[in-house]
C-alpha cells in the first residue's frame, strides 16, 4: 500500500509514542484509555491510576482543552489526586478520572455522554465516574443508560455539597485545634472564597457556631444570598487575600496559593474546599515559612467523595457525615507526622496515602 501524503510514517509514531508512555508511568498510572466517536465527536480519555484499594473512582470533566495533550496531562493529574483522597479518607477506592474534550455548553449531550458509558463500561468495573466539571446530574443519567459504573445520578447520593462542606468544616475545627489549642470556632473569623453550593454551607457551618464570616465570589447574587440568609460580611473578589482573618477557606479556583498570593495572606490557617490551591508543590513550603497552617486540599476536601461512596456501599447520610466527620483527627495526624519528619502538610498527607495504598497492595490474597 502507498502511503499518503498526510499519514505519519511507522518512524515518526514510533519516537512519539515514548514521550506518551513516558507520561503515563510518570506517576505509574496503571492504565490509560482513549475513545473516539466520530458520529457525536465524542473524544474522550479515562485513566486510572491505582486501584490496589479498589476500583477507581473520580469524575468526568467536559472542558475545552488547548491541545489533546493538555486534556491528558489534566486527567493523569486528577486521577492520581483521586487514589490520595480516597487513601487518606480511608475508603475502599482507588483513584481514576475521565476527561471529554469539546464544549461543555453544547446540548447535545445524550450520545457523547452514551459513548462515555460506553467506554466505563468496556472497563469491567475498574473504573466509575461520577459528576465534575463540566457535567451534571442529567448526563450521570445518560451515562447510566450504557453502564453500571456510575455514581452521582438523580434520586441516588443526591448534591454531595453539605457533606463536603461538613467535612471542611471539621477540618477547619482540627486546624484551630492545631494552632490555637482549642477548637472553638466562636468569636473566631474566617474568609470564605467562593459562595457556591460548598461555601454557602460551610459559611452555614461556621455562622451557626458563632464564627465571624467574610465572604467573597465574582457573583454578586451569591454573595448577597450569604449575607441576607447568613449574616455574612461581604468582601470584593479582588480584595479576599487582604482580609486579615483568622482562617481563608478557599472554596472556589484553585492555584490561588502562589508567588503572588502567599506573601500578603493575614491568616493563621489556610483551609478550604477548592481542589489544587497550590499553583506549584513549592508553595506549601512557602507557606510553612510564613507560619500558616495548611491543610491539604484532598485530604479536607474528601467528603463530596465519601458521599459518593455512600452510594456504592448503602449508606445513611448520617453515616456519611460521620466518615466525612474523620477528616478531624485525618488532619491531626497528618499535622503531627509533618511536625515529627520535619516535612510540610501536603508531603505528610502524600506520604500517609501512599503507606495506605502501599500496605494493602502488600497483601496476599488467600482466596480466588
Amino acid at each position: 500500500m502507498t502511503q499518503s501524503a498526510t499519514e505519519p510514517a511507522a518512524e515518526e509514531m514510533r519516537e512519539a509514542m515514548p514521550e506518551l508512555f513516558d507520561l503515563i508511568g510518570q506517576h505509574e498510572h496503571e492504565q490509560v484509555l482513549f475513545t473516539y466517536e466520530p458520529s457525536c465527536d465524542y473524544r474522550g480519555i479515562i485513566a486510572i491510576h491505582d486501584s490496589s484499594l479498589g476500583p477507581a473512582l473520580g469524575g468526568t470533566r467536559f472542558w475545552s482543552y488547548a491541545s489533546d495533550s493538555e486534556a491528558l496531562i489534566d486527567v493523569l493529574r486528577l486521577a492520581r489526586g483521586m487514589t490520595y483522597k480516597a487513601a487518606v479518607a480511608g475508603l475502599n477506592l482507588g483513584g481514576g478520572k475521565s476527561v471529554i474534550i469539546g464544549d461543555n455548553r453544547t446540548t447535545h449531550r445524550e450520545m457523547i455522554m452514551r459513548t462515555h458509558g460506553r467506554a466505563v463500561e468496556s472497563l469491567g468495573g475498574r473504573y466509575i465516574t461520577a459528576e465534575d466539571v463540566g457535567t451534571s446530574v442529567e448526563d450521570m443519567t445518560y451515562i447510566g443508560m450504557e453502564t453500571e459504573h456510575v455514581v452521582g445520578m438523580a434520586g441516588k447520593s443526591g448534591d454531595p455539597s453539605p457533606v463536603t462542606a461538613y467535612g471542611v468544616y471539621r477540618g477547619i475545627k482540627a486546624c484551630a485545634y492545631r494552632r490555637y489549642g482549642s477548637d472553638e470556632l466562636s468569636g473566631r473569623s474566617v474568609m470564605v472564597q467562593g459562595a457556591g453550593h460548598v461555601g454557602y454551607f460551610l459559611a452555614q457551618d461556621l455562622v451557626d457556631e458563632g464564627a465571624k464570616v467574610f465572604i467573597a465570589d465574582i457573583d454578586a447574587e451569591r454573595v448577597q444570598r450569604a449575607c441576607d440568609d447568613l449574616g455574612c460580611e461581604a468582601v470584593p473578589a479582588a480584595d479576599v487575600f487582604d482580609v486579615d482573618a483568622d482562617v481563608l477557606a478557599p472554596c472556589a479556583l484553585g492555584a490561588i496559593l502562589n508567588d503572588d498570593t502567599i506573601p500578603t495572606l493575614k491568616v493563621d490557617i489556610v483551609a478550604g474546599a477548592a481542589n489544587n490551591q497550590l499553583a506549584h508543590s513549592r508553595h506549601a513550603a512557602a507557606i510553612k515559612d510564613r507560619g500558616i497552617l495548611y491543610a491539604p486540599d484532598y485530604v479536607i476536601n474528601a467528603g463530596g467523595l465519601i458521599n459518593v461512596y455512600s452510594e456504592l456501599v448503602g449508606w445513611t447520610l448520617d453515616r456519611s457525615k460521620r466518615k466525612a466527620a474523620e477528616i478531624y483527627t485525618t488532619l491531626l495526624h497528618i499535622f503531627e507526622l509533618a511536625e515529627a519528619e520535619g516535612v510540610t502538610s501536603a508531603e505528610a498527607a502524600d506520604r500517609l496515602a501512599m503507606q495506605r495504598v502501599e500496605g494493602v497492595a502488600k497483601l496476599h490474597r488467600t482466596f480466588l
